[in-house]
């Protein structure tokens, strides 16, 4: 049996036997699925205190136990007699679109390890399956380092990979065993002597993110003049640079850009060989998306590595994947709260239109919309109670047919808006739900309070791979 569950904070720790030195979350497996206790009726002042769950038969798709999740969610919510907070929004993540990603990945660069980006999602499902699978965990800051530690992740399995770093943080992996870390400048450099002379260092390069959807080149990465007196300095200093790392920029499109920067990478290494470094390994970054263009993007890479960087040689290749693993895994529920009616007497046979509030927005799990340039689509989850989740009914209707929409979030900032104009079949109103699908990536790590609407929101998990539900189901 498959078992959505509503994830809490509250987990102990084991010892997972098959990877050394990992301890991950508990689940106790129960009917070849999963258990994990819910707190949402403790949370919300409930007598009952079973466990709440679906069972789900194996063997169903992801788009049915996703489905189920969501109806039993939202089907049990009455909006006018629920406590505060009991219709607030949540998402369902399918931990077994994960594990099918890590798949993906494996089949088109075998030789690329992967780091996880744990800023694109640090979500405590997703870290457990990842850590189980073997990945290793590219970590940004000490609290990122910090939660990746407790899980008993080998600090080996970490890189720093933040160019620019806080003293009392390198003081800190220093003192917790994380070796591997990033540099551009001279600067830093000189900090690294002075805090973690020990530290395995890697070069970080420019490149041309032109093409992705977030640049990062204007803040981070060594110009190929000036690696030269980089690595001299390094020498300098008694340091140990031990690879080179570059990254295209998050959510990159031109396939282009990895084989140039695979190229300057090339040139880098030799001119570390000049000054007595031993470079072991290259860091290919992130800026890997989810969707049909990772398989071209991922060709001209291995092409590139081959040609540069050859089985033969010995040099170890590792990457730093987001959005990649998580983006179509998480999909999110939100209630309408309010509505606003419209008619506009200027429109033929008098058109009503609304603006539809809901209780998330850009100030929470929607603040991709501005910091990642995404454009969430708004589908009918239940409206008149009707659940209509992945039927043509939840899709938005062509320009002129049904009824318009705005829809809002639940600030009181004008630029709160998810939606300019969207339509539909039906007339939705207050307690009705909408869902969104690839909601995944760089959402709820970047949600704020704003307003004092909260940004701790329930996952609910559902896992429609047996090989992810055999790793988790056994500890």
């Amino acid at each position: 049996m498959v078992m959505p569950t509503v994830i809490t904070d509250r987990f102990a720790t084991l010892d997972y036997p098959e990877y050394a030195n990992n301890h991950v979350f508990l689940k106790r497996a129960l009917n070849n699925g999963f258990y994990q206790h819910n707190d949402y009726h403790d949370h919300h002042g409930q007598n009952d205190h079973d466990d709440h769950h679906s069972d789900q038969p194996a063997g169903h798709s992801a788009k049915e136990l996703i489905g189920n999740a969501l109806r039993e969610r939202v089907e049990n919510i009455d909006h006018e007699f629920c406590d505060p907070g009991e219709e607030d929004t949540f998402f369902v993540a399918d931990l077994g679109e994960v594990y099918r990603q890590h798949l993906r990945w494996k089949l088109n660069l075998p030789r690329v390890k992967p780091f996880y980006a744990v800023k694109c999602n640090p979500d405590a499902g997703v870290l457990q399956l990842l850590a189980a699978l073997g990945t290793g965990f590219d970590c940004a800051s000490k609290a990122e380092i910090e939660q990746i530690l407790r899980m008993g992740v080998d600090p080996s399995r970490i890189i720093y990979a933040q160019p620019c770093k806080t003293n009392s943080y390198v003081r800190y992996v220093a003192n917790h065993g994380v070796r591997q870390m990033t540099f551009d400048n001279e600067d830093e450099l000189h900090k690294i002597a002075r805090l973690f002379p020990a530290a395995e260092l890697f070069l970080r390069i420019l490149t041309d993110d032109s093409s992705s959807l977030c640049r990062l080149s204007l803040k981070f990465g060594a110009s190929l003049d000036s690696t030269d007196g980089l690595l001299a300095l390094a020498r300098k200093l008694g340091l140990n640079v031990v690879g080179v790392s570059f990254h295209v920029g998050s959510g990159a499109s031109d396939p282009g850009a990895f084989l140039k920067a695979v190229q300057d990478a090339h040139s880098v290494f030799q001119q570390a060989a000049s000054y007595g470094f031993n470079l072991k390994t290259l860091d290919v970054g992130g800026g890997f998306c989810s969707d049909n263009s990772f398989e071209e993007m991922a060709g001209v890479l291995r092409a590139a590595l081959d040609d540069y960087f050859p089985a033969h040689s010995g040099i170890n290749l590792i990457a730093e994947p987001g959005r990649f693993y998580v983006s179509s895994a998480f999909t999110l529920a939100c209630n309408v709260i309010a509505r606003r009616t419209l008619q506009d007497a200027t429109r033929q046979n008098d058109d009503t239109s609304y603006m539809l509030y809901v209780n998330d927005g850009l100030y929470g799990n929607f603040s991709s919309i501005i910091f990642d340039h995404q454009h969430p689509v708004a589908k009918v989850l239940r409206v008149g109670g009707r659940t209509l989740y992945n039927t043509p009914a939840a899709e938005a209707t062509p320009e002129h047919d049904g009824v318009e929409y705005s829809i809002w979030g639940p600030t009181c900032d004008g630029i709160d808006r998810i939606t300019e104009s969207i339509r539909f079949g039906n007339v939705l109103d207050v307690g009705d739900w909408l869902y969104f699908e690839e909601m995944g990536a760089y959402t709820l790590c970047s949600a704020t309070n704003f307003n004092g609407f909260s940004n701790n929101h329930d996952v609910i998990y559902v896992c429609s791979e047996p090989g992810a539900k055999a790793l988790l189901g056994r500890l």
